[in-house]
């Protein structure tokens, strides 16, 4: 038996969905956050055990848990947010969900997979090079540099514009948001456990995301579903900053394939992985694709000299640890993909 928390949620769901195929027991334990969910999904399989409630609930955690064999932790409140307001509730269905989970887990000495659901936010700005100084790590990007439409990111000792290049897992993690602080400290929880119970686990670091099911029209979902949903209100997409902003954009089905093979794949060593394609696109680019593809009216995506100042400007991952250490590779291209995702069925969400 598998568990997966947040199973009825975008990731979630294609991870049952494929474990299922696999001929795998599964269970699901999902509180149906209102900020992603109107009501229970119609995509809900029979053949899951389905337990409704918070994962950050003792009674709940301690019945998820029993008998299974591995874990795989979806569950969590995703994307930048509306303000730091949101920062207790960030922190409580991340982090204080993610400690009642292990306690339940360490309860029953559970020593299975343990795979959880981290993001490439963990990084902050992404790897760049300076010409003269050779890999340098930029300090965040400051108000007035924003406010002046300087949008790339210097070198700290000469203040020549950098050349981003692939994230890897080991670059030190510099969260610069809530949301990003929370997701690191899930990994240093589970973390800690496996080094605690001889237990594996796998912090995979989803890049950008996208796909059927994402939830629309909340201020959580990741931005191709923001894109998508703007066109589906007869509006065009409306770009931050430049749209120059470098962004891996993998596809659902190839996350959820990482998540089946980081929790059954024999001889596999886990740690951090970037989930990502290895080939990088501008948010532009993405709004482009999405608005040719969309079908009806052709809305070219408006570019706004706006920006939050919690956005870094370039971040995408090398795979190279994906595939060596797991053996898989992403499938579903760029251009395939967000054609596909144009028309694809979107969930129903409400703000939180």
């Amino acid at each position: 038996m598998i568990l997966v928390t947040g199973g009825a949620g975008f990731i979630g769901s294609f991870v049952v969905d494929q474990l299922l195929a696999a001929g795998h027991d599964v269970r699901v334990v999902d509180r149906l956050h209102p900020g992603a969910h109107t009501c229970r999904p119609d995509y809900l399989d029979p053949r899951v055990e389905y337990l409704w409630g918070d994962v950050g609930d003792p009674g709940i955690a301690a019945r998820a848990v029993a008998g299974v064999d591995a874990v795989s932790h979806q569950a969590a409140m995703v994307g930048l947010g509306v303000d730091f307001a949101d920062a207790s509730a960030y922190v409580r269905d991340n982090d204080v969900a993610t400690a009642a989970l292990l306690r339940a887990l360490h309860d029953r000495r559970f020593r299975g997979r343990i795979v959880v659901a981290s993001s490439m936010v963990v990084y902050g700005e992404g790897a760049y090079r300076c010409h003269r100084h050779g890999s340098v790590r930029p300090a965040p990007r400051s108000r007035n540099d924003l406010d002046s439409r300087r949008w790339e990111p210097v070198c700290p000792d000469c203040r020549q514009q950098l050349t981003a290049v692939s994230v890897t897992e080991e670059c030190a993690p510099d969260p610069r948001t809530v949301y990003a602080a929370t997701k690191l400290h899930q990994e240093h929880l589970c973390m800690a456990y496996g080094r605690e119970h001889d237990a594996e686990v796998f912090a995979l670091r989803y890049h950008n995301v996208y796909g059927p099911r994402m939830p629309r029209d909340t201020p959580y979902a990741g931005v191709a579903s923001i894109f998508r949903s703007a066109l589906e209100s007869g509006h065009a997409p409306t770009v931050f900053e430049d749209g120059g902003q470098l962004r891996d954009f993998v596809h659902v089905t190839d996350v959820a394939r990482a998540n089946v093979h980081a929790l059954t794949a024999p001889g596999s060593v886990g740690g951090a992985y970037n989930v990502a394609t290895g080939d990088p696109h501008t948010v532009l680019e993405m709004a482009h694709a999405i608005a040719a593809s969309y079908p009806g009216p052709l809305l070219d995506p408006v570019v706004v000299p706006r920006y939050r100042l919690g956005d870094v400007r370039h971040v995408f991952g090398a795979a190279d640890r994906l595939t060596t250490g797991l053996g898989f590779a992403a499938e579903v291209g760029f251009e395939a993909g967000m054609r596909e995702f144009a028309s694809a069925a979107l969930r129903g969400g409400m703000p939180a």
